[in-house]
């Protein structure tokens, strides 16, 4: 087993092992420090002797680390008769716990903002870091959020699982960091939102797994064979999963059909009026805008209005984009990229250029460095023409 396979493999168990020691009583964060010790071992010990079972064998380490930290902790004295009830090694029960996991993180005496933070570094695997870009917060804030939270559920028992919209945005964020990251997390973030749809008739959940589908179907075309991104404009539309758009406009409609408008049928609308846009050209980006300022009024996002100064550019014309940039913060992330497209479209390629150089210092990450830093390539070779 390479090294390669045993880092995927461990990161889909995860989830569902620490579901298990919660329920069997763990405290969440004992639980998490056990099943990473579990995860070392297995790094340390599976690449000679790969188990027949992996779950079963990271559920039985982990188990026995927590209990012996159990048993050392003289103010845990108490979880000492649970020695009894360690599984017995072999085959472990195949049934997916992640899901359940999302809501017993999701815990009421958390905040939603920290059940958030909480459940995406324990549950979904990404970096405190990754998760800091997604609030846009530094990375020591996040640090700290995320100790506090663990502190928070310490000695706490999992018995009363949080709100769905906590846990529909975590599941978010996940899809979002498994499209554009570095991590492949958006396959996974669409199976448990499915299971979630199947499960909980809720219009805003519908509306998520529709955007998840819409953006997910153009994922083929967002990036060359060498690897660099391909704009939206720029992609082909032949290799679009017409199957999947199909299948998340229907969902979509039905949600909108319920007349409980949220923030991710909003979203998932936006997607939905690209994705059936024959040629970039033919995109409706009035109706888009209008999807934008419901957007707006029901979460207030900066990153939101980002997003509508670039569709009001191409609606009513770059001048008028730029001019609704210039209401927002340009410490935005992704402000200065915005900027430099808008004066492309207004014809001030010097700016431009100068703009997309400066967007490509401050990229999160290198495919979309590299595809700012070959814009501004591009401009300044056509002024020197």
């Amino acid at each position: 087993m390479t090294s390669q396979m045993n880092e995927a493999l461990l990161r889909s168990l995860t989830p569902s092992v620490l579901a298990v020691l919660v329920r069997r009583g763990a405290d969440f964060a004992a639980a998490e420090d056990a099943v990473q010790d579990a995860l070392v071992e297995a790094i340390r010990v599976w690449p000679a002797d790969p188990p027949r079972d992996p779950k079963g064998w990271l559920v039985t380490v982990a188990w026995r680390r927590f209990l012996d930290s159990a048993r050392a902790d003289a103010a845990r004295r108490r979880r000492e008769d649970l020695v009894e009830e360690e599984p017995v090694p072999g085959p472990a029960p195949a049934v997916d716990d992640t899901l359940q996991l999302y809501f017993l993180c999701a815990h009421p005496s958390l905040t939603p903002s920290s059940a958030v933070a909480l459940t995406l570094r324990a549950v979904g695997g990404l970096t405190t870091r990754q998760i800091a870009q997604a609030y846009l917060v530094p990375e020591a804030t996040m640090a700290q959020r995320i100790s506090r939270a663990k502190r928070t559920v310490s000695g706490v028992r999992f018995d009363q699982p949080g709100e769905v919209a906590t846990v529909l945005r975590v599941l978010y964020l996940v899809f979002n960091e498994g499209y554009s990251g570095d991590l492949d997390l958006a396959a996974e973030a669409i199976r448990l939102t499915r299971q979630l749809a199947a499960a909980i008739d809720h219009p805003e959940v519908a509306g998520l797994l529709a955007l998840m589908l819409l953006h997910h179907a153009r994922r083929a075309a967002r990036t060359a064979p060498d690897g660099s991104l391909v704009p939206l404009a720029e992609q082909d539309r032949g290799r679009w999963d017409t199957e999947s758009i199909a299948e998340g406009v229907q969902i979509l409609q039905a949600a909108l059909a319920r007349d409980r408008l949220g923030e991710f049928q909003a979203q998932a609308a936006i997607a939905a009026l690209h994705a059936d846009a024959p040629t970039a050209e033919e995109t409706d980006w009035v109706q888009i805008v209008e999807w934008y300022d419901e957007l707006a009024r029901l979460t207030d996002s900066p990153v939101v209005r980002l997003n509508r100064a670039v569709a009001v550019g191409e609606a009513d014309g770059p001048r008028a984009g730029l001019a609704a940039l210039a209401a927002l913060d340009d410490s935005l992330p992704r402000h200065t990229a915005v900027a430099a497209y808008l004066h492309e479209r207004d014809g001030d390629l010097a700016k431009a250029a100068q703009l997309y150089a400066e967007a490509a210092h401050k990229a999160p990450n290198l495919a979309e460095r590299d595809h700012l830093t070959r814009q501004a390539a591009r401009l300044n070779a056509r002024r020197c023409r």
